[in-house]
């Protein structure tokens, strides 16, 4: 049901999105193991190290283990319903193949979900969001071996009992569809990318899928009332000419992008996806037991959603858009961000009906914001930050949804990328922010950790309030 000055929903969650590597910091702390963050000090596109280094801002992060209760005090004041974090599986299990969990850890994400209960804020679990046990990756390769379904199941299996009751909504991958481009990021693959073959990849794919899956199917039986998600990379595809050739090669990413998300909806590979594999010689390890666990499907399905590409079969014609793990061409007609993102608000509606139209799921949206370089500044003694540009970007966005909405798509929710200012995953800076909340750490790690409210901040307390109308 919606007003007539919304397209918004009654119940619609609003909130915002985060990921433990990135705020928690205390990397040492409370039993946590290392993760595969705690070696990637330079993100993504830089080589991982022996060991954690003084350069990782990620060691510390914006000492959320620690302020945890300040930073949702700020989300409640925003008027937040849903906060989507992640907890560090390395906090549970500090190897991931331990035989009994970390009780400290166990309660530390206890004290967060009691804090987010206290402010009436839903949590939105993700229960692996590009932090795999360092000793996974390291002993198994990560998802590249079987061990890992298992050792997936026994972790799932400890957070669903000890949060039953406190966690409603959960995720089991982050952008899941990722692996095949980030296998060490996405997968916890230790094989450098350019010594895996394409079957390691897609197997590895595989496990993680049937781990999904399985999470899900636990989920039901264990927490009646919980719904399960998939979490995907959303990024439409338009072709680069009218060319039918074009089309084509926009259908090939579309397939490549999609594949995961149809086997969590429907339970099983599209064809288009096993004619890939006969065709490439590609031949997977797939049990029947997987096939079965397969038809688990999701209840809802999530996404990231920050920009869109263009492809052609013209390999003259390819000029890659900058930032995108994913690839693509970049389109001549969009602006881009400060690191070359494309800004692309009708995309985001574009892929909800596509989504929408093709899975007939609840979809949520849960990262989009802009990242930027901002500045402090005092406005009447106050410290804070004139955002502007973000405020646009988000209200382009959002009015987006709002006609997505009205076009007969079913949103749950919007939580933005991300609510506070954190350490980046693709370049591990504190400089690229996205947060409504600026965070006084700097790319050199110096700085206070104090918190100051941004123009955002109110902008977006006034969306919430207004469930969208105050939208323009």
């Amino acid at each position: 049901m919606t007003s007539s000055t919304t397209p918004f929903p009654d119940g619609f969650l609003w909130g915002g999105a985060t990921a433990a590597n990135q705020i928690e910091g205390a990397y040492d702390e409370g039993g946590k193991g290392l993760s595969i963050q705690d070696v990637m000090p330079h993100g993504i596109a830089s080589p991982r190290t022996d060991r954690p280094t003084p350069d990782n801002l990620k060691l510390e992060a914006i000492d959320f283990y620690h302020r945890y209760a300040e930073d949702i005090a700020l989300f409640a004041e925003m008027g937040f319903s849903v906060f989507r974090l992640s907890i560090a599986w390395s906090r549970i299990f500090p190897n991931g193949d331990d035989a009994e969990p970390n009780e400290e850890g166990l309660a530390f994400y206890d004290r967060v979900f009691d804090e987010c209960a206290k402010h009436g804020i839903e949590p939105l679990v993700t229960l692996s969001h590009y932090e795999t046990p360092l000793h996974l990756a390291e002993k198994y390769d990560g998802w590249v071996s079987r061990e890992l379904i298992g050792l997936y199941e026994r972790y799932v299996r400890t957070v669903f009992d000890r949060y039953r009751g406190k966690v409603t909504y959960w995720l089991t991958f982050n952008e899941i569809n990722s692996v095949l481009h980030e296998p060490l990021l996405s997968g916890g693959i230790n094989t450098p990318k350019d010594q895996l073959s394409e079957r390691d990849m897609f197997q590895a794919a595989h496990h993680e899928l049937v781990a999904s899956a399985l999470a899900t199917r636990i989920a039901h039986e264990m927490l009646p009332g919980s719904q399960v998600g998939c979490m995907v990379i959303a990024m439409p595809v338009y072709p680069l000419t009218p060319d039918p050739a074009d089309a084509l090669a926009v259908m090939a990413a579309d397939h490549a992008n999609l594949m995961f998300s149809d086997v969590h909806t429907r339970g099983a590979y599209p064809g288009y996806a096993l004619r890939y594999f006969r065709e490439h010689g590609i031949e997977l390890d797939i049990t029947d037991e997987d096939r079965e666990i397969l038809t688990n499907t999701v209840d809802f399905v999530s996404f990231s959603y920050y920009m869109s590409v263009c492809e052609t079969a013209d390999p003259a014609k390819k000029v890659a858009g900058e930032g995108n793990i994913m690839g693509g061409v970049r389109n001549p007609t969009l602006p881009a961000s400060e690191w070359g993102w494309q800004i692309d608000p009708v995309g985001l509606r574009v892929v909800l009906n596509q989504f929408w139209d093709r899975w007939q799921k609840p979809l949520f949206i849960v990262e989009n914001g802009l990242g930027a370089k901002d500045e402090l500044v005092e406005v009447d003694g106050v410290k804070t930050v004139l955002d502007d540009y973000r405020i646009g970007y988000m209200n382009d966005h959002l009015v987006q949804v709002g006609e997505a909405i009205a076009d007969g798509v079913q949103v749950m929710g919007y939580t933005s990328w991300a609510p506070i200012d954190l350490v980046s995953a693709s370049t591990a800076q504190m400089s690229k922010r996205y947060g409504f909340i600026y965070v006084d750490r700097n790319d050199d790690g110096s700085g206070t950790l104090e918190r100051y409210r941004k123009k955002s901040f109110g902008w977006y307390a006034d969306v919430i309030r207004t469930n969208g109308a105050s939208l323009s």
